[in-house]
């Protein structure tokens, strides 16, 4: 019973202190006591750091994706992501993923892994090296070159000003990190040697874990499809064979105890009512397909029998347009409490099939496209519990001959089964492939003609107070791997 209130206690506690993504006070420092963890057993640190990943994917993330791949816009009557829709940009907005990254989740992992001396602690520390792995390639993703050889030294004198590494030598530390990982864990070690129920994500199934980090090892392989063929080529055709996700690796919520999905916290804390409303460029999209999902995603406005969005970024216009709003499936919508058990997944079913799709279609693994191609939007109808009707077989009919014409499928299908659920990763995929290719200029965006966001800026906290800071960036400036 204690260790089920510690992992509720660590979600809790984030979910406490999470306060408005664009200006609040700091409450984690990646330059303060550095050695505040190192004697808690990684039954503890295991939770809180699973916990600080989900409140950014969660939350910071979930929004900034959310509304740049244009799923969402702000809601005229508020004003909260205003200038996120304009790409108007304080660099202070990003101190708090930053933070609870790098000095919380990404520290307790160190220390799992520092501690990994016994048979019990190896299992721990596999899972540490996969969630460190995967936090990594968020924050490179999201930020480009960032500190990597220098962070983490608990108790020396670098973590005060880490110096930044290339994004390239970061992506090979992550598939570093998955090798080990994959490495410690044995799926036949039996209770009491590995993690158990203070596992928020798989209740401490190591067969789960194992596919997490192939499924991750793909994910990061393909995304250097357009920077570096050759080596995406090899490093997925290694994975021939591999057992990939099959269920999705999430944490799930309740409605109690601050144990609650992060976005929905926020909103409610922050005393909004709805901030978020549909984007029409993702829902006509999907009416247009008559994909019965848009019904799970959006709530359907009172006044109208449909789910209908807003232009992006219309906000200033003077407009009469009936919106739907995000609906409980999604966390984002504060006016129903079952929002508050809406799961934060970092890795989906749907994904790991799509991902498995696309390296077929470029002929880096062996299986069938088109069936992997159906298993992902199967996936994601049944993680909601819809009816499909005709849309499966005749998406999977319209399974384009083509190679290239494969891939847009896919991702443009991924993209749909992501709404709502994994927006920072739908946004990520389309900086690198292009797709989905029905994205508008947000009307409030004040970058120049032509442009659209590609990155988050540097936080004001490493702007300020590193002296190895490499120099501020642009919304619009492309991270490495982003080539296409």
């Amino acid at each position: 019973m204690m260790k089920k209130n510690i992992v509720k206690s660590a979600a809790g506690i984030l979910a406490v202190l999470s306060l408005s993504i664009t200006g609040c006070s700091k409450f984690l420092d990646i330059n303060e006591n550095p050695t505040r963890v190192v004697d808690l057993d990684p039954s503890y640190l295991l939770p809180s750091a699973q916990a600080a990943a989900g409140m950014v994917v969660g939350n910071n993330f979930q929004v900034y994706g959310g509304l740049w791949a244009q799923y969402w816009t702000q809601d005229i009557s508020s004003s909260q992501y205003r200038t996120l829709e304009q790409v108007n940009l304080d660099p202070s907005s990003f101190d708090r993923p930053w933070q609870i990254l790098y000095a919380g989740g990404l520290q307790d992992l160190q220390v799992i892994i520092d501690k990994a001396n016994t048979k019990r602690l190896e299992q721990y520390a596999g899972v540490a090296y996969l969630m460190k792995a995967y936090e990594f390639q968020l924050l490179t993703d999201a930020f480009g070159d960032i500190p990597l050889s220098d962070a983490l030294k608990a108790g020396s004198a670098e973590i005060l000003a880490p110096k930044y590494d290339p994004q390239k030598q970061v992506y090979d530390s992550i598939f570093t990190w998955i090798d080990r990982g994959i490495a410690l864990i044995d799926p036949a070690a039996v209770a009491g040697g590995r993690p158990g129920t203070d596992d928020v994500v798989f209740g401490g199934n190591m067969a789960n874990w194992q596919a997490f980090g192939n499924t991750l090892k793909l994910r990061a392989y393909l995304r250097l499809s357009s920077v570096d063929a050759q080596r995406a080529e090899a490093g997925v055709k290694s994975l021939q064979g591999k057992t990939f996700l099959t269920t999705d690796a999430k944490i799930n919520y309740v409605t109690t105890g601050g144990s609650q999905n992060p976005l929905y916290a926020e909103i409610v804390g922050l005393g909004r009512t709805q901030n978020l409303v549909a984007s029409k460029t993702n829902v006509d999209q999907m009416n247009a397909l008559g994909d019965p999902r848009v019904s799970v995603f959006y709530e359907p406005n009172p006044d109208t029998t449909g789910i209908v969005g807003i232009p992006q970024g219309s906000y200033r216009s003077q407009w009469d347009f009936l919106f739907s709003i995000p609906s409980t499936t999604v966390g984002a919508s504060a006016q129903k409490t079952a929002s508050a058990t809406a799961p934060v997944k970092f890795i989906s079913a749907a994904e790991s099939y799509f991902l498995q799709a696309e390296g077929v279609a470029r002929g880096w693994l062996t299986g069938d496209a088109k069936a992997l191609y159906q298993s992902g939007i199967t996936a994601s109808f049944t993680a909601y519990n819809v009816t499909p009707g005709a849309y499966i077989t005749t998406q999977a009919a319209a399974f384009p001959a083509a190679s290239a014409d494969q891939i847009k499928a896919i991702i443009t299908q991924k993209y749909f089964a992501m709404c709502g659920n994994q927006n920072f990763e739908a946004w990520t995929e389309w900086r690198r492939t292009g797709y989905p290719d029905f994205f508008v200029r947000s009307q409030a965006s004040v970058l120049p003609a032509g442009q659209m966001p590609q990155r988050f800026l540097y936080p004001n906290s490493e702007i300020t107070r590193n002296p190895n800071f490499p120099g501020a960036k642009l919304a619009y400036d492309k991270v490495w791997w982003d080539a296409n």
